[in-house]
């Protein structure tokens, strides 16, 4: 009987502050799992967790500055009701965030809100799941 694969998908971010990104990602409940920095002083590789979500972060490669997605591609954190929606926005903009969409009821049934973290990427959280019906 042959094995078969599971695929997973793991998100990374580039930053020209990545020490930043990991201090705005610690203020929305992330935890540091991994840091590794380079001999400038620049994080070549880190990792952050919160619950089933794992992100790894890296300084933008020669301080180049990274395209923001306004509108774009971007994360979504699939959070357990819509309380833990409102409080993941607050938090995000007290940390620094720009608001996009403030937390609202969607007409499928959920609860919605978007920012884009100190540097333009595009986060959204919600408590629609995706792939379930």
């Amino acid at each position: 009987m042959s094995k078969v694969p599971r695929t997973r998908l793991y998100a990374y971010l580039s930053y020209v502050d990545a020490a930043a990104a990991l201090e705005w990602l610690t203020a929305l409940g992330f935890t540091i799992t991994t840091r590794h920095e380079g001999p400038g002083g620049d994080i070549v590789h880190a990792e952050v967790r919160r619950d089933e979500v794992a992100l790894m972060v890296t300084s933008a490669e020669g301080g180049d500055a990274v395209p923001s997605s306004p509108g774009g591609s971007g994360l979504y954190l699939c959070l357990a009701d819509a309380g833990d929606v409102d409080d993941w926005y607050h938090r995000a903009v007290g940390a620094g965030a720009r608001e996009v969409i403030p937390p609202e009821d969607t007409p499928w049934g959920g609860r919605r809100a978007r920012v884009l973290d100190p540097e333009g990427h595009e986060w959204s959280a919600g408590t629609y799941e995706p792939g379930r019906s």
